[in-house]
């Protein structure tokens, strides 16, 4: 029988989970998936809609009919919404926003939760989200907490949208990312929390390479205390 294994990373805003989990996948070989952007997926339908996030009934009546799916070509995530690949849409500052408005909503959780268990039920996954440890993959041979200071994760982001749109000031996405660090902590469904099992990882002074290399440490350590 073939062995799966799962790792859960969860943290705030700009602490670099996704680029961080793809690269560990990918050494590892194990599958990326991507949760935020299927988030985003489904926040992108709502914008076309015209849906007011802060319109609960809208947004969960919504999320009935959208179906969202993660295809690869080429070793490249895919994200298909309703049949159309999106990827190349859901990484503005708008669906961004959306999405961190609307994922407070149960129907729209739910909805997405159950493909993610799937997935790690058949393959051996890398997710990273919100609520992978505490929610998603509350079995997961191996939970990361990762997170930054929140002016670092500022920086960061900053250096991203200044290449792509060039109109946020730093002061401007701090304050984002510190209202959606809120948001996330404080919301009714699955807040954003470090699961008790999760090893804490602050990337704050350490170098993209010094966090996959101990997060791929950590993995060898726990598969190997799992074969005693």
């Amino acid at each position: 029988m073939k062995e799966v294994y799962n790792i859960a990373i969860d943290g705030p805003a700009g602490a670099g989970k996704s680029t961080i989990a793809r690269s560990v996948a990918e050494k590892l070989h194990f599958v990326y998936v991507d949760t935020g952007a299927m988030y985003r997926a489904m926040a992108l339908h709502f914008l076309r809609m015209g849906i007011s996030p802060a319109d609960e009934a809208a947004i969960s009546q919504a999320a009935k009919d959208v179906k969202v799916t993660i295809s690869y070509e080429n070793g490249e995530q895919q994200v298909i919404l309703n049949g159309e690949n999106v990827s190349g849409l859901i990484r503005t500052g708008e669906v961004s926003d959306m999405a961190s408005a609307t994922s407070i909503y149960l129907p729209v959780r739910e909805k997405l939760v159950e493909l993610q268990k799937e997935l790690a039920r058949n393959e051996s996954v890398i997710m990273d989200g919100r609520d992978i440890g505490t929610c998603v993959l509350p079995e997961a041979d191996l939970k990361i907490y990762l997170t930054a200071s929140s002016k670092v994760r500022a920086k960061r982001r900053f250096a991203q949208l200044k290449e792509n749109q060039g109109q946020y000031t730093l002061e401007d996405i701090e304050k984002d990312i510190i209202e959606r660090d809120s948001r996330d902590m404080n919301r009714e469904n699955s807040p954003l929390r470090q699961a008790e099992d999760a090893l804490l990882l602050d990337s704050s002074d350490m170098t993209k390479k010094e966090v996959e290399d101990r997060i791929l440490e950590l993995f060898l350590e726990r598969k190997k205390e799992g074969k005693k």
